[in-house]
């Protein structure tokens, strides 16, 4: 008689990269000068929102807009894009040094901003209740950068660039 034990581990790496990403626009916010207060009453909506849209591999990107809230412009943004099927050796992983670098070439950002979480989903990503559509922040005027790949799993990961002034 055999006996035989499965594990799904791409449960276990949806989860460690929900964490992953969420810590790191954390981290972007904090490191920003921002308040992370906002984020953290936020944080059981946007965990459930992003695992269960991960889950169901209707996520493509989360965002981080830093915006002006007197003039509605957009001063900054990180896209956290979602790779699906990210090779890698199956290790868990996270580069934070690689963001906090790139947070302190984006500059400082003005006391007076204020920030916001938004997503991407593909078609058919399934209903999460408090989330709904919303129109982005124009890019215009702005640069993008590109840091790589900053969360790695068992083929699933995701890569970090941001937009600012050139």
């Amino acid at each position: 008689m055999s006996t035989f034990a499965f594990v799904d581990t791409y449960v276990y790496t949806v989860t460690y990269v929900t964490d992953k990403l969420l810590l790191s626009v954390k981290e972007i916010v904090r490191e920003s000068g921002l308040n992370t207060a906002k984020m953290s009453r936020e944080w059981a909506d946007l965990e459930r929102a992003i695992s269960t849209w991960i889950t169901s591999r209707h996520l493509k990107q989360v965002q981080l807009e830093i915006f002006n809230p007197k003039t509605q412009k957009l001063v900054c943004r990180w896209d956290l894009e979602v790779l699906y099927g990210y090779g890698g050796d199956g290790s868990l992983w996270v580069d934070t040094d690689a963001i906090r670098y790139n947070i302190a070439k984006a500059g400082l950002i003005p006391s007076v901003c204020d920030y916001r979480i938004t997503v991407t989903t593909a078609r058919g990503a399934p209903d999460v209740e408090g989330w709904g559509s919303c129109t982005m922040y124009s890019t215009d005027g702005l640069s993008r950068y590109t840091i790589g790949t900053t969360i790695g799993g068992n083929g699933l990961g995701a890569s970090v660039s941001y937009w600012g002034r050139s």
